[in-house]
């Protein structure tokens, strides 16, 4: 599923703590991976639909050299992202091996790849960070991969960072990491959340302004009825 680009113009714009804020006021908890933090400074807010990964642990017998050749491999799954994704890889936490090097992250910044966010680690950081694939992760390893998983799919429900993740669910990631947007609750959180964004704006310029927090977030009555005559 590609998203339309004035979903992710609207997406763009709202960050990832109003979205769990919105999520939370739905009921969900549990959609913030743990983990995923940005390889540099200032990468850009990143908004696409989830193109997912799986690793379980290693076994010896699966977990080789010889398996990146498989038509079951992680080189397949490149070949088969669409252009606009955001890749989803579940490492299980695993920070000892890394899931990808620079040329993997390279074919993927080549086919469009909108960003790769995992809850496990990179290999070849310095390499990675020349290709400008942007790369949401819990760090480097120098291993492979195949030292401490093994790969077994992609486009499965995945873990990632201890959430559900179905492929074509949207991911938003920014300074804070990475938030879940179940498919289900995109058309909710595209209603919601850029008012949610406007209305915490105006908040921070009230307390610029000295205004004190009782009344005013949350807001009271009185409170709401200004920032609506603001509208």
């Amino acid at each position: 599923m590609a998203l339309a680009p004035d979903v992710v113009a609207t997406l763009s714009k709202v960050s990832t703590a109003t979205i769990t804020t919105v999520l939370l006021k739905k009921g969900l908890r549990n959609v913030w991976m743990r983990g995923t933090r940005p390889i540099r400074p200032g990468q850009k807010r990143v908004v696409g639909p989830a193109f997912t990964l799986r690793f379980v642990p290693a076994r010896e017998d699966l977990a080789t050299p010889e398996s990146w050749a498989s038509p079951k491999s992680t080189r397949a799954a490149i070949e088969a992202m669409p252009d606009g994704v955001v890749v989803v890889v579940d490492a299980m936490g695993v920070t000892d091996a890394g899931i990808f090097g620079d040329i993997l992250c390279a074919r993927m910044a080549k086919k469009g790849v909108a960003a790769l966010v995992t809850d496990g680690v990179m290999r070849d950081m310095a390499g990675v960070l020349g290709t400008g694939l942007p790369v949401w992760c819990q760090g480097a390893a120098a291993p492979p991969s195949v030292a401490g998983l093994t790969f077994v799919n992609w486009q499965e429900p995945v873990a990632c960072g201890g959430v559900a993740v179905f492929p074509d669910d949207v991911v938003v990631v920014d300074e804070d990491g990475a938030v879940l947007i179940p498919a289900a609750l995109l058309d909710h959180v595209l209603a919601t959340a850029p008012e949610q964004e406007r209305f915490e704006g105006w908040v921070m310029d009230e307390v610029n302004g000295g205004a004190s927090l009782p009344g005013l977030y949350p807001p009271n009555a009185e409170t709401k009825a200004r920032y609506d005559a603001t509208k």
